[in-house]
């Protein structure tokens, strides 16, 4: 199910379904240890009348308020309202900036003209590191709280109205020995009060409301998160020591002031895709760890091949979200994430395929071996692009010490591996996997991102005095650039191929990384005309006509299709690429118009909590796989940003007089 929201703090990423359920719940990294399995959730449920209606029943109304303040300020704000009972939620959740706590508000209003009696239950289904065996959930009588805990992982569970904990609480089993869950305790309203169970564990907390006509009252509940039982209970005391009320105001306070930190007010994109910038910018940083790592989504239930997630760090799609905040005035956390690069790179240069937040390595599918002869199971454009994105960040951050720092341990290293991993006949890299990660051989994708990958480390050497590393690093990446125009230049099309297999087979599929890779990183000038053509091309047969319009990855894209009789789903990266080299490319004004169309279309996909997917359905506009995908919003952030600058700059020409 795609995530309607999230929230996170660095060390703390929650994902919520549409219901207001929680869905994901990573700790102590964002994207590594999902402590709610996919089938599970955290629900809220309300007894009234003789019955418990929980939030994921249809009969429940639920949607993520358009409110733009409240996301502004990275706070979350869920109404529900149920028509046949006359009860309406309005929930405000928050993760705390400064520590590792939940906070969720809940304002109960009796729209019925009598006074009644309601209860409200909060279920929580925990899978501590992801496993149902072994956990422990208790209640903990010193703290008035439930306790769910698993080896080094704690999380306790309490809240309050008015001055009041909870009146009602159980714990259980669920999915395991036929049991549906201890939620299920809580239908008939009255919780059995069992206070402790070990193996696949939930639990539930209960407190009784007296309403009176049309009025309201307010719950607080919580849950702390920590390595220890110890650390747990002094999270709880401090929540109780400074106030769910000023949590919930230091971190609408925190985050308002950091989407706000550049004082840029974007009027020139418009109240919509303001709004979706800001929210953009706050879901990327949901997915930013402390540690500098940067994960793809945390969307648990998006089941990839070989039934992974997305919840890695991939270089190339970190890169992308680096630069994104670069450009939009966040260097000082992205400096992070280049020393985790540092940390990960291979002793032989490169990138591996991807790594887990805490620095080890991850999953992959991409073999040592091929055709019996030993092979790098690496996507070289990774290597490549963290050098163009360093580059990009320094030219923002001006961070000498940093750079020279850096240079040694990644700069050179990758370059060198970059300079050295070529043939040497073609000058053209050896065969990797590309960014699609479905096939192997030698992708103009690639083969750009080499040549700016060089020419990135080149300046860096310049920048540092290193004059014959400097000539090694731009003479590579020439010969890589006219080796493009040599090898993968079809003069007969006019257009560029896609790629050369590994035994020498030209893929002439059109494909718009071919476009983003030649015209974004300066391997030509937006005035080239075999650039132009390509462009041209990808407009007349990939731009999908159908009512949801988009562009997909390539013709005759596969992966997760929703018809056989389409060219490929729209996806949101690809749509916001060609929008950037219409941008690249505008002379006037007027240019830019259809550009600004894509942007207006990227917004038209979005949740109205501000959530991308990866791509969408041709007909419905649905989200399809990981949903959010941090990347989506990096270019989306990126697009809006490189509008508005070449927006200024064609405002500020000089008009000459004939």
């Amino acid at each position: 199910m795609p995530k309607s929201t999230v929230l996170g703090n660095g060390r703390m990423l929650i994902c919520f379904d549409e219901r207001a359920c929680i869905r994901d719940f990573y700790f102590p990294y964002a994207g590594q240890e999902n402590h709610v399995r996919s089938n599970s959730k955290h629900r809220l449920g309300v007894w009234v009348e003789g019955k418990t209606w929980w939030l994921d029943d249809p009969s429940w109304t639920v949607r993520v308020s358009p409110r733009q303040e409240t996301l502004a300020s990275h706070v979350i704000r869920f109404i529900a309202f149920h028509k046949e009972l006359a009860l309406e939620l309005q929930l405000n959740d928050i993760v705390y900036n400064e520590t590792d706590i939940f906070v969720r508000s809940v304002e109960i209003i009796n729209h019925a003209p009598k006074k009644r009696k309601v209860k409200v239950f909060f279920a929580q289904q925990f899978s501590i590191y992801g496993t149902k065996t072994g956990d422990t959930a208790y209640f903990d009588p010193r703290s008035k709280a439930i306790v769910h805990y698993k080896g080094k992982r704690a999380f306790l569970i309490s809240g309050q109205n008015g001055t009041e904990g909870f009146d009602q609480y159980s714990v259980g089993h669920y999915n395991a020995m036929g049991k549906e869950g201890t939620w299920r305790d809580a239908d008939d309203g009255i919780l059995a009060g069992n206070p402790v169970e070990h193996g696949s564990v939930d639990s539930v907390i209960g407190f009784t409301l007296s309403l009176s006509p049309r009025s309201s009252s307010h719950l607080l509940y919580w849950i702390t998160a920590a390595t220890t039982i110890g650390d747990s209970r002094l999270l709880h005391e401090y929540i109780q020591k400074k106030t769910p009320a000023h949590l919930i105001e230091s971190t609408q306070d925190f985050w308002h002031a950091w989407a706000n930190k550049s004082g840029e007010t974007h009027q020139q994109l418009g109240d919509r895709v303001n709004d979706l910038f800001k929210k953009s910018l706050f879901i990327m940083r949901s997915h930013v760890n402390d540690n500098g790592s940067i994960i793809a989504s945390g969307d648990g239930d998006m089941l990839q091949y070989g039934m992974d997630t997305y919840t890695y760090v991939w270089p190339r799609d970190a890169s992308y979200i680096a630069m994104a905040f670069d450009r939009a005035g966040y260097s000082s956390l992205t400096q992070r994430y280049f020393s985790f690069c540092r940390d990960v790179i291979s002793a032989d240069g490169y990138f591996f395929h991807k790594y887990r937040p805490d620095k080890s390595l991850g999953s992959s599918w991409h073999p040592w071996v091929g055709e019996g002869k030993v092979q790098l199971p690496i996507q070289e454009d990774e290597t490549a692009i963290v050098l163009i994105a360093l580059w990009e960040h320094y030219e923002k951050a001006k961070n000498l010490e940093f750079a020279e720092e850096l240079y040694n341990p990644l700069v050179k290293k990758a370059a060198d591996f970059l300079f050295s991993y070529r043939d040497a006949t073609t000058n053209l890299p050896l065969p990797s996997y590309g960014l699609w990660e479905e096939s192997r051989g030698i992708f103009t994708y690639t083969t750009s991102m080499v040549a700016a990958g060089l020419h990135a480390a080149s300046k860096f050497a310049h920048l540092l005095g290193k004059e014959e590393e400097e000539r090694r690093y731009m003479q590579g990446s020439h010969d890589v650039q006219k080796a493009i125009l040599e090898h993968l230049y079809d003069k007969e099309t006019g257009l560029f191929i896609r790629m050369i297999g590994e035994n020498g087979e030209r893929d002439a599929t059109l494909d718009t990384s071919v476009l983003i890779g030649l015209s974004r990183f300066g391997v030509l000038p937006p005035s080239d005309k075999r650039l132009q053509s390509y462009g041209s091309a990808i407009q007349e047969r990939l731009c999908w006509q159908g009512p949801i319009k988009g562009i997909p990855r390539y013709e005759g894209d596969a992966y997760l299709r929703a018809g056989s009789d389409t060219a490929g789903n729209p996806w949101i990266i690809t749509t916001l690429w060609l929008a950037q080299y219409l941008i690249e490319g505008a002379k006037t004004k007027k240019d830019l118009k259809e550009a600004f169309q894509w942007i207006e279309w990227t917004v038209d996909r979005a949740l109205p909590s501000g959530i991308l997917p990866e791509q969408v359905h041709p007909q419905s506009g649905e989200h399809i796989s990981a949903s959010p995908l941090a990347w989506s919003h990096a270019e989306f952030v990126t697009t809006c940003l490189l509008y508005e600058e070449k927006l200024q700059k064609l405002s500020s020409k000089k008009v000459v007089m004939p």
